[in-house]
């Protein structure tokens, strides 16, 4: 009888395995229905879990002062609320098995957001391989425009990548073009860092492709694809009142740069062409066919991996003119799409494993139903909208809308669009409130001076103008959406 070697066996174990598992992860949430919940906010598990969820979110916030990552205290957090939730159902009724349902609904729904985000991010990382950002800030350069002319565009190009470009994805690439062409003006770096911070998080409130918040209610069918286009005015009159405010006081000089040729790697336009053509599909297959938002992103993955080995194999082939120096040779190589996978933000994801499963725990053990019912009934639904959004400014927003979500509201169109806004651009408030900002002032450690550039207490500064346009977005959603409250 012939055997097949070890690795062919365990591979064809784990599709076996896949097969048998994907089912029953499909009738998750009918099972979950069924499951003997009981009411622990009373109970030392309870209680232990709120003690560890204070904690957790405590270290992770405060991520600057011990240099420890995000995601360690909520990933091991997690795991903590979730043994001890199995060790108490095991120990009174002998099993857990229905627990374990619940922990893997809450799963699934990570699963998709990691997947989105990893892809989304292997573009970015595929478009910064092949040269793609480093040739915009050469050609911002060599243009030599003022500095408030670099304030305006960086802000506006951080607004619309972030449309479909995750915004703590925007914040780190445009924080890098901003020192490069400003670095010697450390308050423009500062007042164009923060620009584009608030730019970002309002360009991705307004897409549900640029926000982890808006990307839960999108993908919980709370709001239809085509329902977001009434947050456009609001999201753009939330990035405009700061940026006219900062106007007055940012630089009126040129900066001075040597001209340099931007030099784009083979294929480049082409990664540029796929990017567009993925996001397309994944808007247009959700909107005509219900498609998960996923499985559009995975077949625009699927199509870069194809085009990197294309460019692989055919290196030689390129060479039919002779290359003038090593690095124009170098621009004819193809990429590994593993190394761009390899180069997306674990931390990040980690923490919203972490964050996703804390909130699911949470809700199963019934703190997130008496959350909902003060908030939402007890309280004006408007208000605890803005509430929740104000909030933002110092809670990842993401988490937020996972746990509102979780609490099973009953809201009108125009609350979730309410809700979406205030909770998408409430993080621009604080620097700790947005993962652009996080990533922006990471970036200025080691390359500004101590207290230069964009700095925690420069937001701070500027949280007056960025609050009137906060309120003045609310107000502009009212104005042109008041029947739908």
């Amino acid at each position: 009888m012939k055997k097949f070697p070890p690795p062919l066996l365990t591979r064809y174990g784990l599709v076996l395995a896949l097969v048998l598992l994907v089912p029953s992860l499909a009738y998750a949430d009918d099972i979950a229905a069924t499951v003997v919940q009981l009411d622990l906010k009373r109970h030392v598990v309870g209680y232990l879990a709120v003690a560890i969820t204070v904690m957790a979110y405590a270290i992770a916030m405060t991520e600057d002062l011990h240099q420890m990552s995000k995601a360690k205290p909520m990933v091991l957090g997690s795991a903590l609320i979730w043994f001890a939730i199995f060790m108490y159902y095991s120990s009174e009724y002998g099993t857990a098995k229905h627990v374990a349902v619940v922990f893997q609904s809450n799963l699934t729904a990570y699963a998709e957001l990691f997947l989105f985000i990893t892809v989304s991010m292997t573009f970015l990382n595929t478009m910064t391989e092949r040269g793609i950002f480093d040739a915009l800030r050469i050609v911002l350069a060599n243009r030599q425009y003022s500095y408030r002319q670099l304030f305006w565009i960086t802000g506006v190009l951080a607004f619309v990548l972030s449309l479909v470009i995750s915004s703590l994805t925007v914040g780190l690439l445009m924080g890098y073009i901003i020192l490069a062409i400003g670095k010697d003006d450390a308050k423009f770096v500062g007042l164009a860092g923060l620009n584009a911070v608030v730019a970002a998080n309002a360009g991705g409130t307004m897409s549900p492709l640029g926000g982890i918040s808006t990307f839960f209610v999108w993908q919980q069918n709370m709001l239809h694809f085509t329902q977001f286009f009434a947050l456009t005015v609001p999201c753009i009159v939330n990035f405009l009142v700061p940026a006219i405010i900062m106007h007055f006081s940012v630089t009126k000089g040129t900066p001075r740069f040597s001209k340099e040729q931007p030099l784009l790697k083979r294929g480049s336009k082409r990664v540029i062409f796929i990017f567009v053509l993925t996001f397309s599909i994944t808007i247009l297959s959700n909107v005509f066919f219900d498609m998960p938002a996923i499985a559009g992103m995975m077949l625009g993955l699927a199509l870069l991996q194809f085009f990197a080995y294309f460019l692989t194999k055919t290196e030689k082939l390129s060479h039919f003119s002779l290359p003038d120096s090593q690095e124009t040779l170098d621009s004819q190589k193809g990429f590994d799409v593993f190394k761009c996978i390899a180069g997306v933000d674990w931390d990040t994801l980690l923490f919203f494993y972490g964050a996703m499963m804390i909130v699911g725990a949470l809700n199963f053990l019934g703190y997130l139903d008496a959350m909902a019912q003060y908030l939402f009934t007890e309280i004006n639904a408007t208000l605890a909208n803005i509430m929740i959004g104000l909030a933002s400014s110092s809670i990842d927003n993401g988490t937020l809308m996972f746990a509102v979500l979780n609490m099973h509201p009953k809201l009108p169109i125009g609350q979730w669009l309410l809700l979406t806004l205030t909770l998408g651009v409430g993080g621009s408030l604080l620097a700790i409130g947005s993962a652009p900002a996080l990533h922006v002032l990471g970036l200025m450690k080691g390359v500004m001076k101590e207290g230069e550039g964009y700095t925690f207490t420069l937001h701070l500064r500027w949280m007056p103008a960025i609050l009137l346009g906060f309120f003045a977005s609310i107000g502009v959603l009212f104005l042109m959406n008041g029947g739908q409250f």
